[in-house]
């Protein structure tokens, strides 16, 4: 609990990705993978649980070994390559409701940020008090000059930006900042008011990130 508010964390970890088989439990430097973001929870000391939301048994017992909880496994349709991550947050809040637990916040974590750590977590917090946010969405910077990136219609056909169509020099192209997909915060009632976390004010954590590749 943080300024008497109740907050939940939820690290998704479903079993079935193509990229890297079980990467969310494969060993890095020795701990699984989801191990790293589970520590950095714990570590942060605010969050009143810390729930890994998957469909497999064995990432369910890996979870609770390494300290987290899992009281329950995701249904099918919210398991494989298609499920959205508002519908597996939806069903994390209502099961957690059913077993008698309500929270007035809620971070998703994924565990494919291992560096990510408890000051990052911490920080994202204060920021949403101190600033009166609406939610708070980490990001990292880029520099990739893509001014020749276009769109492909499912005809075939090109779809040309205004980037090319004004004929901007690769030097004038800006850089900017990506979400990193290592920190997401809102309220609750936020997110079952929007369904996402992209509210009236929102407010960036910097944090450049290593997010684990999903190539082979």
């Amino acid at each position: 609990m943080i300024q008497n508010k109740r907050v939940l964390a939820i690290i998704p970890a479903r079993s079935g990705s193509k990229g890297i088989r079980d990467k969310n439990i494969r060993e890095m430097n020795g701990k699984p993978l989801m191990g790293y973001t589970i520590d950095a929870c714990i570590k942060a000391g605010f969050l009143d649980d810390i729930l890994v939301s998957t469909d497999s048994k064995l990432y369910q017992q890996t979870a609770v070994e390494l300290g987290a909880s899992a009281p329950f496994l995701r249904p099918p349709h919210l398991s494989g390559d298609e499920a959205a991550s508002g519908d597996v947050i939806l069903h994390t809040i209502n099961e957690m409701k059913k077993l008698g637990k309500e929270y007035d916040y809620f971070m998703l974590l994924q565990p494919t940020s291992p560096l990510r750590n408890e000051e990052h977590i911490l920080e994202s917090m204060n920021l949403l008090f101190e600033k009166h946010a609406d939610s708070v969405i980490s990001v990292c910077p880029y520099d990739c000059k893509c001014y020749l990136s276009v769109g492909i219609a499912e005809t075939g056909e090109i779809k040309i930006p205004d980037s090319l169509k004004k004929q901007i020099r690769r030097q004038d192209v800006k850089s900017g900042f990506r979400i990193n997909g290592a920190i997401y915060l809102t309220s609750v009632s936020n997110f079952l008011n929007s369904g996402n976390f992209l509210q009236r004010k929102n407010l960036s954590l910097f944090y450049e990130s290593f997010r684990l590749c999903r190539h082979r």
